[in-house]
């Protein structure tokens, strides 16, 4: 539950609806690190579905703050409520009265022993009543062990004028299971509506608030199945066999009696609408683009359209009409970039981010009826407008072409300059053009900033399936790579390079400096992984399809295969002969603090330069604006101390 109180006194609204925070920075501006590594000002902004509401969360300092405005006058809508030091994940209406505050927490949620883990919370604000409540409800759970979590994506249906929410979360008996929780917001009551098993991945709750589909996986016979609900009955009408990759239930088709799935057919991700009627797959959708994630109609629950990403996030409507209401949005930010945030259900508003020379980085409210925009506010207050980043593509040693993007340092030619190498985390994500915080920070301070998506990125299938087997080999010298062709290209000083990163991109800055050594002169690992048998001993205790999914990238048979001594930085500390700085959180479930607490003492018994820095109640993700401004002041300090700038 959130601990929250309000606030007294007036609060200048004109502050969150006007830019007045932006203008355009002088000549050498720099912006503080302080702007940069606290949390954004601004964020986590939603539309209520009927256009007149706005909700978003402002942060000074470790404070955040929920406000919740009306646009007809621009007024709060009761009191704003002082949350305090609460890691958000997001905000959406459920409808125009209710808010769904998704929080998170390192603990054990309340009824539960056993491993510390980030739990994931859900709130929900009546804005009416100024009442917060917690969902699933344990005190509603007539009688059954549940647990106060969510598991997944909370579905939000409307049944004959009662707001009903679907709430995936757990149920316990001798372990946890999945189980389907429904809640109404109108009567306040609430049961369990689907108790899954070990097999259970995923529910689709229909308009008339019937479980219409489910999709199982058995991990041990890697066979999943898709099944629709008929006369009151699940049967199956879909299945196969896949060791990791299997289909994926995105949520309703577009057309009436379709789901839309997403599977990998010849190594390709591809949309097809699954047939509720008989079962039959239709032809692959969106055959120009690839289609990372859907976008839901609020006033359906039907899929009308998807993601594409590239340099930017492109949206894809299926309906012409609403491709081109989307289009035109775009076009009215010239030369800028635009992300789809939120909507009305009528897609009449619409709130955007823009980032750009004329609007900096901010998030503005779009009229379609009247076709102006109108500030809510910027991002980050008082950084101007974001250092230029610039998209390259380079070639690895053996042929491969590496799309990357480097962020330049204002008021430099790119012309041997000190670089940052800033590999991203994963491995299967991928960088772009958009603003990135970090990056920003450090470009800020006389850095050039290459980010670049080795092979194992998700720029495209291939790319990704090439780094299968290359963790620490090829997905690493991908790096390395860059630098040279930066150097050749002029725009960087060889004897100026140090490496930075996060997650799997503080793994591989442990390896810049033990497995591909003579390239950097000092590194930075955040949360890094030095130990990849540890690692995979701990993913072994309690998932079959991610000890098969980590086994492929590693290009090793499970932690007792001698190949992880060979990745393993923690293994090669004699090789490091420069300076090394360990960041990590001490309430990090995903990568263990022992990670970087074991490779700190490894590198100390063998008398090598390395600094610790230990940030206090601090998870994976740098989600409290304390200590990650510490990580960022102490990892700027060090870079400046062992590659300055200037």
């Amino acid at each position: 539950m959130l601990h929250k109180k309000n606030l007294a006194g007036p609060v200048v609204v004109a502050t969150l609806l006007a830019l007045a925070s932006w203008t355009t920075p002088g000549a050498g501006w720099t912006a503080p690190l302080e702007i940069y590594g606290r949390l954004p000002s601004i964020e986590y902004v939603a539309l209520s579905p009927n256009g007149t509401r706005i909700a978003l969360i402002r942060t000074t300092a470790n404070d955040r703050v929920l406000f919740l405005i009306s646009l007809l006058d621009h007024k709060l809508l009761g009191k704003s409520l002082l949350i305090g030091d609460v890691k958000f994940r997001s905000i959406e209406w459920a409808d125009d009265s209710h808010l769904m505050l998704v929080t998170s927490d390192t603990t054990l949620p309340v009824g539960l022993s056993g491993h510390v883990r980030e739990w994931y919370l859900l709130n929900v604000w009546d804005v009416d009543k100024q009442k917060m409540s917690s969902y699933p409800d344990l005190d509603k759970a007539d009688g059954q062990r549940i647990m106060n979590v969510l598991d997944d994506a909370v579905m939000v249906r409307h049944v004959d004028g009662h707001t009903m929410l679907f709430i995936p979360g757990i149920h316990l008996t001798d372990k946890m299971l999945p189980a389907l929780f429904r809640v109404d917001l109108t009567s306040g009551k609430q049961r369990t509506i689907r108790q899954g098993d070990t097999l259970t991945e995923s529910w689709l709750v229909d308009e008339r608030g019937e479980v219409a589909a489910e999709e199982d996986y058995d991990q041990k016979e890697q066979r999943w199945r898709m099944l629709d609900r008929r006369d009151g009955r699940l049967r199956e009408i879909a299945s196969g066999h896949d060791p990791i990759d299997i289909p994926r239930l995105l949520g309703f088709g577009p057309e009436p009696g379709t789901l839309l799935v997403q599977s990998l057919e010849h190594g390709d991700p591809v949309w097809r609408l699954l047939s509720l009627k008989d079962g039959t797959f239709g032809q692959a959708m969106a055959e120009r683009d690839t289609l990372e994630a859907p976008i839901e109609d609020r006033q359906t629950y039907r899929m009308i359209g998807g993601v594409h990403v590239d340099d930017t996030a492109h949206y894809v409507f299926f309906d012409p009409k609403a491709q081109s209401l989307w289009r035109s949005i775009v076009e009215g930010f010239s030369d800028e970039q635009v992300q789809f945030i939120s909507a009305s259900a009528d897609f009449r508003k619409v709130v955007v981010l823009v980032s750009g020379t004329l609007h900096g980085y901010s998030y503005q409210l779009m009229d379609m009826n009247t076709f102006k925009s109108e500030p809510i506010g910027a991002v980050y207050e008082n950084i101007g407008t974001p250092l230029q980043v610039k998209r390259m593509t380079y070639e690895a040693a053996d042929g491969l072409k590496i799309p990357a993007y480097v962020t330049l340092p204002r008021g430099k030619a790119p012309k041997n300059l000190p670089l940052i190498v800033f590999p991203h985390g994963g491995p299967a994500t991928r960088d772009t053009a958009e603003f990135d915080w970090w990056a920003q920070a450090m470009a800020s301070q006389g850095y050039l900033v290459l980010q670049p998506n080795f092979r194992g990125s998700t720029v495209t299938t291939g790319h990704l399936r090439a780094g299968f087997g290359e963790w620490g080999r090829k997905m690493q010298t991908d790096l390395s790579d860059g630098v040279r062709y930066l150097v050749k290209e002029g725009m960087v000083d060889p004897a100026r390079v140090c490496i930075v990163g996060a997650s799997y991109g503080g793994y591989a800055a442990l390896a810049g400096v033990t497995l591909d050594p003579g390239v950097y002169r000092c590194a930075v690992s955040v949360a890094g992984i030095s130990d990849l048998r540890h690692m995979l001993q701990d993913v072994n205790a309690y998932d079959d399809r991610d000890r098969r999914y980590w086994n492929r990238f590693m290009g090793v048979s499970g932690p007792s295969d001698p190949l992880l001594q060979q990745l393993s930085p923690i293994k090669h500390v004699a090789a490091i002969n420069v300076p090394v700085m360990l960041v990590h959180g001490r309430d990090d479930t995903v990568v263990r603090f022992d990670q970087s607490s074991d490779m700190f003492d490894a590198m100390r018994r063998a008398k090598k330069d390395v600094e610790m820095v230990t940030l206090k109640n601090e998870d994976h993700w740098l989600s409290r604006s304390e200590t990650r401004l510490q990580m960022l002041q102490s990892s700027l300090a060090f870079l400046r101390a062992h590659n300055p700038p200037d």
